[in-house]
């Protein structure tokens, strides 16, 4: 490598900023540690039994008081400094070049023992400032010996060295030996701590650059692991839980201060990590007790290196298991759509099957009966019984027949033909039609709240289909000979936040048990007897298909309101 890449190389990888500046505050103080320590070697050899040249005690006191001031006032200078510190760290590699020769010059130049010292500054400059640092230290160094050398050579030394009767070299040859080994001493020095000055720096630059992709990397999955949509754990060996990530906390509604080092088991009771299935689920309560189902997939990595050269036993706390979560209730519950929508698609062809097969058949059936039926006396007891027989024929064909038409309604619904209308006349249609049944009792009470000009944008006709529908079905539940029914209708806040057209049928029954509330609207679902199931599944059916909504509740009359959202005229 040329000198001259030495000094590009030296200009790249020299330090910096606050990196430099903890540098030359680390050579500081270890300045001011060589010095006390010279101080203390020099007070230990003033005894007259070593035969070694050191500085009068007050001499020495003065030069190492002189070094802290110096020291003191260069890091004071330096902490409140800013920006490069190159240039303070080669005046400072110089000043210990001069202290270095001030001691060596004052302890008897060329027999000094602490000629050494002069290591000190051209190792650290090596160090610190790579190549130019070390080589300016080690010139200055050999400049100054040689110094040292001439003044001696010319026997200007001080005072107290006398006593030592010091001879100085008898040959300019002599004096220039000592200074050739000692400048190519000093060179060979620069050079060395340079090299390792060149290296440590280059380590030191890898290693920042690989912290700093470990930090990127490191802050990259942290951003994954908090946004990704899927909620992940992670469980060690023992069953707790050692992280969870934000989608966790949505899914399930506990913080991951409540889920971190709590165990997966205490939490999740009906998660099954024994089972080898690539996708499970079960179901889970959230805080707020609302249920949901959890769909959850496994993976374990074990702590445990099965490298056949080199195994280490690992704890068991270190074997980790990732836990993916989804809430998978709206998964399911499309899936049961999509069931529904099947076994309607069968009950249509069935129900087509029905009104061939047995439309007709039944129709000459009731005819029949009501021919009989004109014919036979009540008066006449040997009649009676046979009208009975035949009224009964009529009622239960004509069951039968509505049965059919609730069937092909629900499963061939007709097209949805909406118009603004008044509410008011079609409610008094339907209780027109229910009052002129004649199962349908006198004591029936209807509570009519609505406004004689109040409009919905429905079809009039499957409107009719729905109110009927929600008033037999509040009649069914009311109690005997104190039937109380209410419809009204108002402008309300829907469900999705929205104005919509609001009409509520209530009754005074006993309402809907708790345990048949979420399959009230399930086709073929019912609590009654005498019931299709069909009723309130052709309600929901036909409300769904104007865009709105059927919702149950309770009643203010004690018993279940049932409350249809209409969407507004556009």
């Amino acid at each position: 490598m040329s000198i001259r890449n030495l000094f590009r190389l030296e200009q790249r990888l020299g330090p910096t900023g606050d990196a430099m500046k903890q540098q030359l505050l680390w050579m500081l103080l270890l300045r001011v540690i060589l010095y006390t320590l010279l101080l203390g070697i020099s007070f230990l050899l003033q005894d007259d039994r070593f035969e070694v040249i050191t500085l009068p005690p007050n001499l020495l006191v003065i030069f190492i008081l002189f070094i802290y001031l110096f020291t003191i006032g260069s890091a004071f200078l330096l902490i409140s400094a800013e920006g490069d510190h190159r240039r303070f760290g080669f005046i400072q590699s110089l000043a210990d070049t001069v202290f270095a020769a001030l001691l060596v010059y004052l302890s008897g130049s060329s027999h000094s023992i602490f000629t050494s010292t002069f290591f000190f500054p051209i190792i650290a400059a090596g160090l610190l400032l790579p190549v130019k640092g070390g080589l300016i230290a080690a010139a200055a160094s050999t400049l100054l010996y040689g110094i040292i050398l001439g003044v001696e050579y010319t026997h200007f030394l001080p005072s107290y060295l006398e006593f030592h009767q010091l001879e100085g070299p008898n040959s300019i040859l002599v004096s220039i030996n000592h200074f050739a080994v000692r400048g190519l001493t000093f060179f060979l020095a620069a050079m060395v701590s340079s090299i390792f000055g060149i290296r440590l720096k280059t380590a030191i630059d890898e290693l920042s650059s690989t912290q700093q992709d470990f930090d990127r990397l490191s802050r990259l999955y942290k951003k994954i692991f908090d946004n990704i949509s899927t909620g992940i754990i992670t469980v060690n060996g023992v069953g707790t839980i050692t992280s969870a990530n934000n989608a966790t906390s949505m899914i399930t509604g506990l913080s991951q201060r409540e889920l971190i080092g709590k165990k997966l088991l205490t939490l999740f009771p009906l998660i099954d990590l024994s089972d080898p299935s690539p996708r499970m689920a079960c179901d889970f309560e959230r805080p707020d007790s609302e249920r949901i189902r959890i769909g959850y997939a496994q993976a374990t990595l074990k702590g445990t290196d099965h490298n056949p050269y080199f195994r280490i036993n690992v704890h068991p706390e270190e074997d980790i298991t990732i836990i993916t979560l989804k809430d998978i209730s709206e998964i399911e519950r499309l899936e049961a759509q999509m069931r529904q929508a099947e076994k309607l698609a069968a009950l249509g062809m069935m129900s087509a099957s029905i009104a061939h097969d047995f439309r007709n058949p039944l129709t000459a059936i009731s005819g029949s009966a009501q021919i009989l039926a004109q014919e036979f006396s009540t008066s006449n007891p040997a009649e009676a019984q046979n009208y009975d027989l035949t009224r009964i024929i009529l009622r239960e064909s004509d069951r039968l027949i509505k049965t059919i038409a609730d069937f092909l309604k629900f499963a061939r619904p007709d097209r949805t033909d909406k118009d603004l209308f008044h509410l008011k006349p079609l409610l008094d249609e339907v209780i027109q039609v229910c009052r002129a049944n004649t199962a349908w009792p006198a004591s029936c009470e209807f509570i009519v709240e609505i406004e004689s000009n109040y409009s919905v944008w429905a079809d009039e006709t499957q409107l009719f289909t729905v109110i009927s529908h929600l008033i037999h079905n509040a009649f069914a539940f009311c109690p005997e000979g104190m039937e109380r029914i209410r419809v009204s209708a108002s402008n309300q806040t829907g469900p999705t936040k929205e104005i919509m057209a609001s009409i509520a049928v209530e009754d005074n029954g006993p309402g809907v048990d708790q345990s048949h509330q979420k399959q009230i609207f399930e086709p073929f679902f019912t609590s009654r007897s005498d019931g299709t199931g069909l009723g309130l599944a052709i309600v929901k059916q036909t409300v769904e298909a104007h865009n709105g909504f059927v919702v149950m509740g309770d009643a203010e009359l004690g018993g279940a309101c049932f409350t249809v959202y209409l969407p507004l005229q556009t």
